[in-house]
Order: structure tokens, then C-alpha cells, then sequence
């Protein structure tokens, strides 16, 4: 069975790397004989601080789709339109927008320098912090702040492109059109109903929709209405993580 995690809220927690105990949990179930997969918002340059280097191997969906590495090299990117990412920088300005903008590898920030965002990325300084204009390729846009987060939000979607909201962040996350988890899974053959999904947002219910079964990290609303399960959050949530997968990795599920 192929098990795919979500990382941030899912299976790691406030920016930290996973836990040594999911790790080792994840690498048995390899040995079990199941594929494990991790599809995140963040692009494959701030997947690797977090996914212990033992699983960098295995395959890392980034930018909510929009990339794919497998064995250490990025394989598969989606890219926005340049008609499109003139559009969108026009209602950036036009909203006095900062963002968090991701090429492949490279980035562009406009943020305040204590936003708690920049946390999470390039840890490792595997990239360059450049202008949008010097990004060859952008495959996701993060809007930290704006006049009117709403009416930038509205307008964006207008755009055909793809809009997460993130309530607890107040942030706003594109990515481009028919792009999101489910998408990349099906570009690396994944069919429905043939895996278990975790996660934990409103971007991770394009795969629970498809999912065999799909274990929720917390109690968002929308992801809750395709979930099979949840998890609270709390003290013993990664140890109820572990003992979940450890249930579903010899459960027969039908």
C-alpha cells in the first residue's frame, strides 16, 4: 500500500523536523513492504530540514503539487503561465501584497523580516533569496499580507488558478491551475482508492477525496468531511500517529 503524509501539522510540528520515533515508524514501514510518499505546500528545497536525510530517496511532492523529486532529483515541475504571473504581480501591487514567491530552488521575499514564515524557509541556505523578475520559473506564490486579503483572494481565483486559504497563517496560497496533491500523485501513476492519505489542511483534500482512507491531523472543517479519521491534536498526538499507522500498515481496509 502507498502511505502519503502531509508534513507540516501532520507528521511534524512548528517548524521542527519529524520526530526520530515517526521516522523510525516510516522507515518499518517501508520494510513492511508499503511505499511511504510526503506531498507538501512547502517546495522541495524546505521539505529536505524536515524529512529526515535516511528518506530523502523517496518521493517528495513540494509546492502542493507543483514539484516532484524522487532519489534526490527534482523529476517533474509545474510552472504558472507568464501571462498569468503578470497578472497576478499586477494585483500585488495593486493590493500592496508581500509574498513569498518559489521558483524550483529559488525564491523571492517581500515579508517583514520577523514573519514567522521565513522560518521555515531555505534553513539549510540551498538557494538564493533573488527578485521575482530573476525567478526563470514560479510554481508558488504565498501572499503573507495585503490591503484586502479578501478582495485579493476573489481576484485571484478569477484568474483560473489554484487558491488555498490558510486561516490559522491569515495567509494566501496559489498555485497554478489543475495543480494540487492529487495531481502530482496521478503524475507518478497513483491511482484512486490505492493509498491511505494524512494530513491536516484544506490543501490536502484534493488526495482525500481519492484516498482508500485518509487519517485528519486537528479538527479543520472542510478536510473533515472527507476524512475517514482524525487524530487531536495534543500531547499524544505523534504518539497516536504511530500507533495509527502501525494499525493500518496490517489492517485489511476495504
Amino acid at each position: 500500500m502507498k502511505f502519503v503524509f502531509d508534513l507540516d501539522g501532520t507528521i511534524c510540528f512548528k517548524g521542527q523536523p519529524i520526530s526520530e520515533g515517526i521516522v523510525q515508524r516510516l522507515e518499518l514501514l517501508i520494510e513492511e513492504g508499503h511505499e511511504v510518499i510526503f506531498a507538501s505546500a512547502r517546495p522541495i528545497r524546505d521539505m529536505l530540514p524536515v524529512v529526515h536525510e535516511r528518506l530523502h530517496n523517496h518521493i517528495l511532492i513540494g509546492g502542493n503539487g507543483s514539484l516532484i523529486s524522487k532519489e534526490g532529483k527534482v523529476i517533474h515541475i509545474n510552472s504558472f503561465m507568464v501571462e498569468q504571473i503578470g497578472l497576478i504581480m499586477d494585483l500585488i501591487q495593486e493590493h500592496e501584497a508581500t509574498y513569498l514567491i518559489d521558483s524550483d530552488w529559488d525564491y523571492a521575499y517581500t515579508g517583514a523580516m520577523d514573519h514567522p514564515i521565513l522560518n521555515n524557509v531555505d534553513s539549510m541556505k540551498l538557494a538564493k533569496r533573488v527578485s521575482v523578475e530573476s525567478l526563470e520559473k514560479i510554481v508558488k506564490i504565498l501572499i503573507l499580507s495585503a490591503t484586502d486579503m479578501e478582495q485579493l483572494s476573489e481576484k485571484l481565483v478569477e484568474l483560473d488558478v489554484v487558491v488555498h486559504k490558510h486561516k490559522d497563517e491569515n495567509v494566501l496560497d496559489i498555485s497554478p491551475r489543475n495543480i494540487h496533491k492529487w495531481s502530482a500523485l496521478q503524475t507518478i501513476g497513483v491511482e484512486e482508492k490505492q493509498f491511505i492519505a494524512f494530513g491536516n489542511d484544506a490543501n490536502d483534500i484534493s488526495m482525500f477525496k481519492e484516498a482508500l482512507h485518509s487519517v485528519r491531523i486537528g479538527n479543520h472543517p472542510e478536510l473533515g468531511e472527507y476524512a475517514t479519521e482524525s487524530i487531536p491534536l495534543g500531547a499524544n498526538v505523534e504518539r497516536s500517529i504511530i500507533d495509527t499507522i502501525g494499525e493500518l500498515s496490517g489492517r485489511r481496509i476495504s
